[in-house]
């Protein structure tokens, strides 16, 4: 996001945000991958980092994953360095703002109240992203909550259920729908519309 008539410290971290990578056409969300808060304070950031690296080393014979390592390597090295951090916030809002127009595509303006419309949200707007990105289908469960406005621990129910039924899988980068979860989508939205037409045909 280029801005004119900026210092010249502003320029620098312009030109830090460029070498954000973005993969698969998508950004990468450096929060989602050593799993904080966008607000964590340094400290928490280092400190999660450290566990998160210990597990994900190489050199660990149970849990090591060379890809994951590297990621969080990249998100730590951005995030703990306050003039990265701060070019990489400009585009981590565009990003969230990118993610609550793909709630918008897929729910419209439904109520948010009832458990069952939750699940059905959180099918709704994995569906979407997987029609969007294939291969880079998955939403952390951080963004999950925002941009359902539910309650970690709340939202944390809906997603074990969706798992249990084998709606929804867990990768490294979040939360995907399955093959099934797309079923009961597009299931869903049959029957919607076969009501809608209900309705219709009963009003002429």
């Amino acid at each position: 996001m280029a801005r004119r008539g900026r210092s010249d410290k502003s320029g620098a971290a312009c030109a830090d945000a460029r070498e954000v990578p973005v993969r698969n056409g998508g950004f990468v969300d450096y929060y989602e991958v050593l799993q904080v808060n966008p607000r964590a304070e340094i400290g928490t950031i280092n400190r999660i980092y450290r566990h998160l690296a210990k597990r994900f080393h190489p050199d660990n014979p149970e849990t090591g994953d060379r890809k994951m390592f590297d990621q969080l390597a990249e998100a730590h090295e951005t995030l703990s360095n306050p003039e990265k951090r701060a070019a990489y916030d400009l585009l981590y809002t565009d990003a969230v703002d990118d993610r609550l127009h793909l709630l918008d595509e897929a729910i419209g303006c439904e109520s948010r109240n009832d458990d069952r419309l939750v699940r059905e949200r959180v099918l709704s707007v994995l569906y979407t992203q997987r029609r969007r990105d294939l291969y880079d289908a998955a939403i952390g469960e951080v963004h999950l909550e925002r941009l359902l406005a539910c309650p970690r621990e709340i939202l944390a129910f809906h997603l074990w259920y969706l798992r249990e039924k084998k709606l929804v899988e867990r990768t490294d980068r979040g939360f995907a729908i399955t093959v099934l979860g797309i079923d009961e989508v597009e299931a869903s939205r049959m029957r919607t519309r076969e009501g809608q037409a209900q309705i219709t045909a009963g009003d002429s």
